[in-house]
């Protein structure tokens, strides 16, 4: 039966996907622009919220684009746009309610560029995840529960590009259209569940993750995943391969997942730990369209790394006692632990982590006592050292 020609909200009940309507906004990409969105922002205390980023596009990653439901009306600030000026907007936003989709990255972004930090949250990710739902990324959740279809072109776009597209605006409008729908009905299914109590210790846990904006560089940070193994040449080409990668993406303005990945650059680590001459580790693998480019200078990191004494490389540091192996004791203990856990998790229908996750298992396991320190208190209740002495 073609059900098309039936008004939107009918063809929605018979699970029909539709494509959300072209959405309406006002584009702030000139100097002074920003009035109609201030002025709108002192006249309520709530405010939907999304960003798009260049993360996957340049070495350092910027806002591009802010997106902004308040009271019905949309604007979308290209924070790129010469002689935008963003710091009336900060102050104002720091007062008001959030309601955000997967608020994490956004948080800490806006933290690190703005010195941002939100004054109260509701996310609909870390809803949808307290209701034990296994898609919990925007387009399902709308798909799901509205039936609307979201264009996912704009997830790998370029937002530093200029100027931005009408197609990519009106995605980055409708990112924020359904969000307050979505947070009515997720509010109604907490309370049911009676967890909304949940979803608040958690959003301010994420207000709070998200303030320390993201870790500094250390001087630790090339030693990447199944390298602790290499001795030697192995570390020292490590070492000097990975500095080359972070120095040519710079240099590029690329991410440096866009130079090689990391297996590349353990491929010429064990090339060097295996006794390889120079050619050789080079040869380990390939550089895709840049290898004739990038060829000389790999060189010449390879080059230094065999010839680096491996005693003059950075110092691991000592072990973490939150770290160190568990004892037989403590072993028994957190399986008790984590058996209190997932019970609790299937009786609830929710991911077994979101109560405690591996680490958080091995800390309360070495302190039982310190449980409320290591996990929220909703977390803690329903892992209480009573169940799992």
């Amino acid at each position: 039966m073609n059900l098309h020609f039936l008004p939107l909200s009918v063809r929605r009940l018979f699970g029909v996907k539709v494509p959300s309507p072209k959405p309406t906004y006002q584009l702030l990409d000139l100097p002074g622009s920003l009035g109609p969105l201030l002025s709108a922002l002192d006249r309520v205390d709530e405010v939907t919220l999304d960003t798009e980023a260049d993360n996957m596009y340049h070495y350092r990653t910027r806002v591009c684009l802010l997106q902004f439901l308040v009271d019905g009306e949309t604007f979308l600030v290209d924070v790129l746009a010469p002689g935008i000026e963003t710091k009336q907007l900060w102050p104002r936003l720091a007062t008001k309610h959030l309601v955000m989709h997967g608020s994490d990255f956004d948080l800490r972004l806006l933290h690190a560029e703005c010195g941002f930090k939100a004054k109260s949250l509701f996310d609909t990710m870390l809803a949808a995840q307290l209701l034990g739902r296994k898609r919990i990324g925007l387009a399902s959740l709308l798909e799901e529960h509205f039936g609307v279809e979201l264009d996912k072109e704009g997830q790998k776009a370029n937002w530093s590009k200029r100027p931005i597209s009408a197609k990519l605006r009106d995605y980055a409008a409708r990112d924020v259209a359904h969000l307050p729908d979505l947070r009515d009905l997720l509010t109604r299914e907490l309370a049911k569940r009676d967890r909304l109590e949940w979803l608040d210790q958690q959003c301010q846990r994420q207000i709070e993750s998200g303030s320390e904006g993201f870790a500094p560089p250390d001087e630790n940070d090339w030693r990447i995943g199944r390298s602790e193994r290499l001795r030697g040449k192995g570390l020292t080409v490590l070492h000097a391969v990975w500095h080359w990668r972070e120095q040519t993406a710079q240099r590029l303005d690329v991410p440096p997942f866009k130079v090689c990945s990391n297996d590349v650059l353990l491929r010429y680590a064990h090339a060097a730990e295996e006794g390889a001459a120079e050619a050789a580790i080079v040869s380990a693998a390939h550089l895709g369209k840049r290898h004739e480019r990038l060829s000389n200078s790999l060189s010449a990191a390879v080059r230094s790394g065999l010839e680096r004494d491996p005693q003059s490389l950075p110092r691991r540091r000592g072990r973490d006692p939150d770290h160190a192996p568990l004892s037989t004791e403590e072993l028994a203990r957190q399986d008790r632990y984590k058996a209190v856990r997932d019970k609790a998790a299937a009786s609830l229908d929710i991911e077994a982590t979101l109560i405690a996750n591996r680490s958080q298992l091995a800390q309360i396991a070495r302190a039982p006592h310190k449980i409320r320190e290591i996990l929220l208190p909703w977390q803690a209740d329903l892992l209480s050292p009573d169940h799992a002495a």
